[in-house]
């Protein structure tokens, strides 16, 4: 077995498995394809093996934190840590959703922000000096920041922000809609948005605590934009192929040795966004 390894969650379709697909060719070690469906995680990585790529299959919920600590338990024994690690696991709610705008953010934030942010509480102490992480959010996280109150943009701006004061202010915005009369921007995308909003924070805030913690380890951490991308969660009219959708992330995940950036910031088209 080897002793570098990558691991992507939600890799079982779209960008995803595109990552994986590209992991395989280019990444010196083994590649885990995880999902949260066994079926469909093993039937991506027969898929992959149809084509010559060898990726290997570990179960991840990222919803189940029981999951999560199995999963890091079992990297950690097998490999020492991780090399690579790419939170691509996410979801949309279709539009027209009939629950309150409440519930979809509440559902949307659950999956999207608080479970990557489960994820790095557990995967972060892993990861090996060298080591590159890549938090899959979306160019709609800006759209998300330009939604908010100014005093708010400012915060999730500022290089102070803690952890603990994002969640809290993540945790308000579902607590404002369930006091508040719903408006007509009060959507499933609004919510995505949002929890991307979070996502790109989050991502900012643990590279500098990586920066001040782990100075000499060289770990590079990032957001990053697929673009808008075709799959099963945009629909058919979206402009590019998954394939495309994950040279941003693997570009990202596979930062050659020695690299000081980038860190800490939102990747889109390989390319630095200004946030």
């Amino acid at each position: 077995m080897s002793s570098r390894v990558a691991v992507v969650t939600g890799g079982n379709k779209g960008v995803g498995l595109a990552i994986v697909q590209a992991l395989c060719k280019q990444f010196q070690g083994d590649v885990y394809l995880t999902a949260r469906d066994v079926g469909r995680g093993q039937a991506a990585v027969e898929s992959l093996s149809s084509q010559g790529l060898n990726a290997k299959f570990r179960q991840l919920d990222i919803d189940n934190l029981n999951s999560i600590t199995a999963a890091a338990a079992f990297f950690k024994e097998n490999y020492g840590g991780v090399d690579v690690l790419v939170n691509n696991a996410a979801i949309l709610l279709k539009a027209g959703d009939p629950n309150p705008y409440s519930v979809q953010l509440d559902v949307t934030f659950k999956t999207n922000f608080y479970a990557t942010r489960d994820m790095l509480t557990h995967f972060m102490p892993l990861v090996k000096a060298g080591g590159r992480v890549v938090n899959v959010s979306s160019g709609l996280s800006i759209t998300g920041l330009k939604q908010c109150e100014p005093a708010l943009q400012q915060r999730f701006r500022s290089e102070d922000i803690t952890e603990d004061e994002l969640v809290g202010l993540m945790q308000q915005f579902v607590d404002n809609a369930k006091k508040g009369q719903p408006k007509e921007e009060d959507t499933p995308l609004k919510a995505y948005n949002l929890s991307k909003t979070g996502v790109t924070v989050l991502s900012m805030i643990l590279a500098r605590r990586l920066s001040k913690e782990r100075p000499n380890d060289g770990i590079l951490l990032n957001a990053c934009c697929p673009g808008w991308v075709r799959t099963d969660m945009t629909g058919p009219e979206a402009t590019k192929s998954p394939e495309e959708g994950a040279i941003t992330p693997v570009y990202l995940a596979l930062l050659p040795p020695g690299a000081t950036e980038p860190h800490g910031k939102l990747v889109s088209d390989k390319a630095v966004r200004e946030w």
